[in-house]
């Protein structure tokens, strides 16, 4: 992936979290290695470093000389740097850890909480964030991330069903977030956060174009495209369990029938009272056609395919797209198989989700950028009386 510096106006911060990442991925690494990579001159790069040291955020160390002069001095991520805090919430319950610098998670915790209304969701993750920063006593805490089901701000679609939080709409979910926990807030869809979590952390990191298929109690997944996710102009971009994929198929909460994650999903899986194996043969045909048109839409090196599920059942799905029908994928020269499994299991979603509460600390005037956009777009088009 190429994480390159900028010049422009909000640069400042965007090249700090940039130095940041470049580190994290490639540490022990010594500064002008940086400067090659980010397209960023060594004194900038020294000015962001020496602040990042000040702040504990990186460590400088230097090996022995073996030889006249002394080698550069090197930076690798400081892990205790900094902590965020990663949240999942689910129609199923929600799942939350205690995330590093590095992503190592320190603790993970999960509270049964089926379908759970704002009000007790946000006391539940009010009670479990103190439990979790205990474990580190007196280390810093930069944000808190969460991850639900989506798409947003769509009125036939957003918390409707039961793959989606119903009830939820309208919610102040940066501000009901931080009031309980104190913390700076960030929220994203569970699809996009674990995108990003295996960028970071997993396979995702040996790819710069690949599409991660999010298999939940719903179906979603977004396209990586040089290290972003790459989420619309709205940040609904993956909703594919929402491809009308079966004429005349089972009316699905979205108002369409036939749609993919009636069929490809943890919900679909559960009103199927088979076995696994079972249920994989009998979808099998769907997946494939599904595999087959995101490769087409998409041209990715690769698709994992993640999420909640288990990772045997995944495995089994894979199993199953082995004799894949032709499309732009299937390529004599490739050196990757069109379709794995992810390799950061189901803490995936909380690293992505804590890692956006990272990047959002670190960064701010970055993200806010792209919510003001996204905000410009909207009153662009009611102002034209288009429907967002």
């Amino acid at each position: 992936m190429a994480l390159r510096g900028t010049n422009q106006e909000f640069g400042r911060p965007y090249n700090r979290r940039i130095v940041l990442e470049s580190i994290r991925l490639h540490g022990p690494i010594a500064r002008g290695d940086i400067a090659s990579r980010v397209g960023l001159t060594v004194q900038t790069v020294s000015t962001i470093v020496r602040e990042l040291e000040e702040h504990g955020y990186v460590l400088s160390l230097r090996e022995e000389p073996r030889g006249r002069g002394l080698p550069p001095a090197t930076l690798r991520i400081n892990p205790e740097g900094g902590y965020a805090v990663g949240v999942h919430l689910t129609p199923l319950g929600i799942d939350a850890a205690l995330i590093n610098l590095s992503g190592d998670v320190i603790e993970s915790m999960h509270r049964e909480a089926p379908h759970a209304t704002p009000d007790h969701a946000f006391e539940l993750i009010g009670a479990m964030v103190p439990e979790l920063t205990a474990l580190r006593p007196g280390g810093r805490v930069l944000g808190i991330g969460m991850a639900l089901p989506g798409p947003f701000g769509v009125e036939s679609m957003s918390f409707v069903g039961p793959t989606t939080m119903a009830g939820w709409k309208d919610v102040a979910l940066p501000e009901r977030l931080a009031a309980p926990t104190g913390l700076p807030a960030f929220f994203e869809t569970d699809m996009a956060a674990a995108a990003m979590g295996e960028r970071l952390y997993g396979l995702g990191s040996g790819y710069s174009e690949y599409y991660y298929l999010y298999f939940g109690v719903g179906l979603g997944g977004v396209i990586v495209h040089d290290g972003a996710v790459m989420r619309g102009a709205w940040g609904n971009a993956g909703e594919i369990g929402h491809i009308p994929a079966v004429p005349g198929g089972e009316p699905c909460p979205c108002g369409n029938s036939g749609c993919l994650e009636r069929y490809l999903s943890l919900e679909a899986r559960r009103r199927r009272n088979i076995s696994d194996a079972a249920w994989v043969a009998e979808i099998a045909p769907i997946f494939r056609n599904a595999i087959v048109t995101i490769e087409n839409v998409f041209d990715p090196e690769t698709v994992i395919l993640g999420g909640l599920a288990p990772t045997d059942l995944l495995e089994k799905l894979v199993g199953a797209a082995g004799q894949l029908p032709n499309s732009v994928s299937a390529r004599r020269d490739r050196k990757t198989p069109r379709v794995t499994v992810a390799t950061g299991g189901k803490h995936s979603v909380l690293r992505g989700a804590a890692a956006l509460a990272v990047s959002g600390v670190l960064s701010p005037r970055f993200g806010q950028m792209f919510i003001a956009e996204r905000e410009r777009r909207s009153d662009l088009m009611h102002s034209k009386g288009v429907a967002a």
